[in-house]
């Protein structure tokens, strides 16, 4: 109170006057110069306000109308008298000025409007983009709000703005959207008002909580007795624990003297001034209270302790004061607005007094007040008034503002242990729009892994990870390209140097989703064949040196195949002495071995195994069979499978078949090389795509 005496006979401003109380408080606290700097008057902007030019604006931003004037009495009214009823508590942060130097009651400063984006149109939408669009200024006094609040119009054209600033322009996107969305004036910690995240985990490497599986309760489960435990050991056992605590307690003590990168008590801690969002449950299906904070668009809970008391909140509507205790925070506090013990609401919606006590109610409501206690009578007619419509024009973003929000080119963002940086769309080449950056250390100086998100590209490239210990990168594609690519593993694009590429298996004939190949080997996973293939596995073996040393290229010498596995499911329509589950074509020792399926009571599988016969020259077009050549065990099968005559069938199929899977695994590799070819031109010659809807971005991409 006394700086605000001082502030009507000296004429300074309240920022001016609580900024010199900081400074004496600082002092008296005894703190070191760097975190005084860094308490109140860091990261000053170097943008001046008073140079913007206000010439152009409406005459609704210069002057009130009548029923603005009338509101800014009752409001004063109401300041006064809560002033007089709570003299321990702060001003109320009411009708501050606006650009123009015209007091404005905060309600209609907030001009709820619905932007004709779709992502807008979500709460998480327009918290991104107002976070994203502006550029944080911090108070110029950390524990008093600010003396003005500009219009969101004018925040927007400017893309720079304080907490109050980012709250309004928020919550009237929120309000126009459809959720009943408040700005709360409040208190929060340092890292909060400071835009300082350095000791949070990124929400990208955020895992989502695992849901707990229920156990379903069986009354007549079997009750085990316990084991028997011996009373000698358990006292050992605690003495054990209790000399492990006592070392524990010492190594804690130790790393908390050593420790340096652990942030300082905030000598402020509790006064500073922020303001956030407070979203209800009720409109667009929420179902719980909770914050968002503007600054990141983050979702807090209401019991988060970041945030740590609310003075009052407002919305287009009307203003309502907290009455709670905030000793816990916001842990305990009640958001029922109807509960007129818990929040004071400034004009009744049920056209019910004020529940602040009154004493007469008999004058009238146009009567200035110079007298706190003269308040107190004239409290209680006027609340059925009226709030007047907003003095903000129209929210306008276009479709270049909402496509390039940042005004910086990009935005940096510090986590703990990682990096996030962001783009515009087009703003690079490559549709790079977003990097995450993982390191080992919290001075970020050895990178670990490295996650890119892209946009608009014609290859369908969105997301690119790469391991900056082994330099794997693995390239994750949206449905539609050409080659049905869903991923692919990679350290190079050369040809065998270990490639494991995905597909999206429901586009493809043969049900492949998945192969990994390398110089000597290649497996193909496969989903939804009739066969009930699942699994092939490949083995080659190595060229001919000569060859490799004439500069013979993969295509033109294939490798040599050495084996072929492949893997079935069971079939239920067929005998289990009949359903292959493993067969093995040996291409270079011309051998077939076949391994079929387990009935439930079975314990043994029935195997048959084609060997060449030692000494016999092999020609294409023979099948030579004999009892020396086959040898086979199946026990449990019927007499047509011991018949000669049906394993020459078996044989005669299988050589078939072994010929069709030569080819399959040719035209594999030449699939791979393929792929590589592609991605390898991909890479080199990288198109973005212009949507014919965005006549923006179509005027930019023929420039």
């Amino acid at each position: 109170m006394e700086a605000l005496e001082e502030k009507e006979e000296v004429e300074e401003t309240p920022e001016d006057a609580i900024s010199l109380d900081i400074s004496d408080f600082l002092d008296d606290l005894e703190i070191d110069e760097t975190v005084e700097n860094a308490s109140v008057t860091s990261d000053k902007s170097d943008f001046d306000w008073s140079s913007i030019d206000t010439s152009q604006l409406p005459s609704s931003y210069k002057t009130n109308s009548w029923q603005e004037k009338e509101l800014l009495q009752l409001a004063d009214h109401f300041s006064q008298q809560y002033t007089h009823l709570c003299p321990d508590r702060k001003p109320l942060f009411i009708h501050p000025v606006n650009e123009c130097g015209v007091q404005k009651f905060v309600s209609t400063t907030v001009r709820p409007t619905l932007l004709p984006y779709p992502d807008l149109y979500y709460w998480s939408g327009c918290a991104s983009f107002v976070c994203d669009y502006l550029i944080m200024e911090p108070l110029k006094c950390p524990i008093t709000p600010p003396s003005s609040l500009y219009s969101p119009t004018t925040i927007l054209k400017y893309q720079r703005g304080n907490c109050f600033d980012f709250t309004v322009l928020l919550c009237s996107l929120l309000i126009g959207a459809g959720y009943d969305a408040y700005c709360v004036h409040g208190y929060a910690t340092l890292e909060i008002c400071s835009l300082d995240q350095t000791q949070e985990l990124c929400p990208r490497l955020r895992k989502p909580p695992e849901e707990p599986e229920e156990e379903n309760p069986n009354k007549y489960r079997i009750k085990y007795p316990l084991e028997p435990q011996s009373n000698f050991e358990l006292q050992q056992k605690a003495k054990k624990e209790e000399e492990t605590e006592s070392a524990q307690e010492e190594e804690t003590e130790e790393q908390v003297a050593t420790e340096v990168g652990k942030p300082k008590r905030d000598p402020l801690h509790g006064l500073r001034v922020h303001a956030w969002v407070l979203v209800l449950p009720g409109k667009r299906k929420v179902p719980e209270t909770f914050f968002i904070n503007p600054f990141t668009g983050n979702h807090h809970s209401t019991t988060d302790e970041c945030f740590l008391g609310i003075e009052s909140i407002w919305n287009h509507r009307n203003y309502w004061v907290n009455m709670q205790d905030c000793r816990n925070g916001c842990k305990d506090l009640s958001f029922d607005l109807s509960d007129s013990v818990s929040w004071e609401i400034m004009f009744s919606e049920s056209n019910e007094p004020s529940q602040l006590p009154t004493e007469s109610p008999n004058k009238d409501k146009d009567d200035t007040v110079s007298d706190p206690s003269n308040a107190l009578e004239q409290w209680g007619p006027y609340m059925s008034f009226e709030m007047p419509v907003s003095w903000v024009a129209q929210i306008r973003v276009s479709y270049r503002e909402y496509e390039n929000p940042f005004s910086r080119g990009k935005k940096e963002i510090l986590y703990n242990e990682a990096k996030l940086e962001k783009w515009a769309a087009y703003a690079n080449g490559d549709g790079l729009v977003e990097r995450l950056t993982v390191y080992a250390d919290s001075d970020r100086t050895e990178e670990l892994e490295v996650k890119e998100w892209f946009k608009h590209r014609e290859d369908l490239l969105y997301m690119r990870e790469v391991n900056k210990q082994t330099q794997l990168t693995t390239d994750h594609f949206r449905p539609g390209h050409p080659l049905l690519l869903k991923a692919h593993s990679y350290t190079s694009l050369e040809p065998e140097t270990g490639h494991t590429v995905e597909f999206y298996h429901t586009a493809r004939v043969d049900g492949l989703w998945k192969r990994f190949e390398n110089a000597t080997e290649m497996t193909e996973h496969f989903v939804g064949r009739e066969d009930f293939l699942h699994t092939r596995h490949i083995e080659f073996g190595e060229r001919d040196k000569k060859m490799e040393k004439a500069g013979i290229t993969a295509d033109t010498s294939p490798r040599p195949i050495v084996q072929i596995k492949e893997y079935f499911h069971r079939n239920p329509e067929k005998p289990a002495d009949e359903d292959i589950e493993e067969r093995v074509f040996m291409v270079i020792d011309d051998v077939i071995q076949l391994t079929y399926h387990l009935e439930l009571q079975d314990t043994i599988a029935s195997k048959v195994v084609f060997c060449r016969v030692i000494g016999r020259e092999k020609r294409e077009d023979e099948i030579f069979l004999s009892r020396e050549n086959t040898v086979k065990y199946q026990p449990w099968s019927s007499e047509k499978h011991k018949n000669m005559l049906h394993l020459y069938d078996l044989l005669w199929e299988l050589r078939a078949e072994q010929k069709d899977l030569k080819q399959q695994v040719r035209d594999s590799e030449a699939e791979m090389l393929n792929i590589l070819m592609v991605r390898e031109d991909e890479e080199a010659n990288i198109k973005l795509s212009v949507s014919m809807y965005s006549a923006a971005k179509r005027e930019q991409h023929r420039e």
